[in-house]
């Protein structure tokens, strides 16, 4: 059945959902959020109870999202992502599983990408706004990434990181 209505919500969704207005604003009447929702559920592979996709959010069918997380306004995650439950995520959040490949032997716009490597973001972490998160990093429960933040390595649990690279500010008590 998903393999027949995957295709149907990505179309609508992309279509019409994703530019609903934000899910809190006045114009939304309470269902712009739903309906992007609601079709996210059909898109991806597997999605949690009351999940928010936010105004203009753009992910691949193969990430998973827990209950009660969502999805940033101008969010942009690509494939092999999971996220946990209770993940609060700003707007403009990129989280990116692969590179190009750079090779010298040829120019790189011609050698494709890498092999996607997964991003893990566990339970009862926030993502601040313009946070970028690069391939193969996990982020343990509880962690505060704060906004304009590039992380590029495993963040610990409880901990709070910002800065391009991210680094730790403290822990969390």
């Amino acid at each position: 059945m998903k393999k027949v209505l995957r295709p149907i919500c990505y179309f609508l969704y992309y279509l019409i959902a994703k530019h609903l207005p934000e899910s809190h604003s006045i114009f939304s009447l309470g269902i712009s959020g739903k309906i992007r929702t609601l079709l996210t559920r059909g898109i991806i592979d597997s999605c949690g109870k009351s999940v928010d996709i936010e105004k203009n959010a753009k992910f691949s069918p193969h990430i998973k999202i827990g209950h009660h997380s969502g999805l940033g306004i101008n969010s942009l995650i690509q494939e092999n992502v999971e996220i946990g439950n209770y993940v609060m995520m700003g707007p403009n959040v990129s989280i990116y599983t692969k590179n190009h490949k750079t090779s010298l032997e040829k120019p790189m716009i011609f050698q494709g990408f890498e092999e996607a490597k997964k991003v893990i973001i566990k339970d009862d972490v926030w993502i601040g706004s313009n946070v970028i998160i690069l391939p193969g990093v996990t982020i343990e429960s509880g962690a505060i990434i704060g906004a304009g933040s590039v992380v590029t390595k495993d963040v610990l649990k409880n901990t709070i990181v910002a800065g391009n690279p991210a680094k730790v500010i403290k822990e969390r008590k």
